[in-house]
């Protein structure tokens, strides 16, 4: 895709295991220039590649996350250097069951925050 879409910023997005292995992959390649980890699984990792990315980053986490600790998540993020950003979905699971929505406008919240102009509204019919 980087290939087809030259000079389009690239955002890597992952969830749970696929945001450990994003994570780390968007940190080192320097295509990457935003970085969204959702349900991180700081209970299993330390993740403390991370201490070295200064791209800007979203973390998501439900704030009931079996994976992913409130108490771990916030001690992780506040080793990590700016830009960063840390959300919690309150009453969410790993999953995000049923917060799908409150998912979905944090991420929209952050990107307008860190792209503004980027992302225009849908056009009404």
């Amino acid at each position: 895709m980087a290939n087809e879409f030259l000079g389009v910023p690239i955002l890597l997005a992952g969830f749970s295991f696929g945001s450990l292995v994003g994570l780390q992959v968007g940190c080192e390649d320097s295509r990457v220039t935003d970085l969204i980890g959702l349900g991180i699984p700081v209970d299993k990792s330390s993740m403390t590649f991370l201490r070295e990315c200064t791209k800007p980053k979203l973390f998501l986490q439900g704030a009931n996350d079996q994976f992913g600790s409130r108490e771990n998540v916030e001690k992780l993020f506040h080793t990590l250097p700016e830009p960063k950003e840390l959300a919690f979905v309150e009453n969410a699971d790993h999953f995000f069951t049923g917060h799908l929505d409150e998912m979905a406008a944090a991420i929209d919240t952050w990107l307008n925050k860190t792209h503004p102009g980027l992302f225009s509204e849908p056009a009404s019919l």
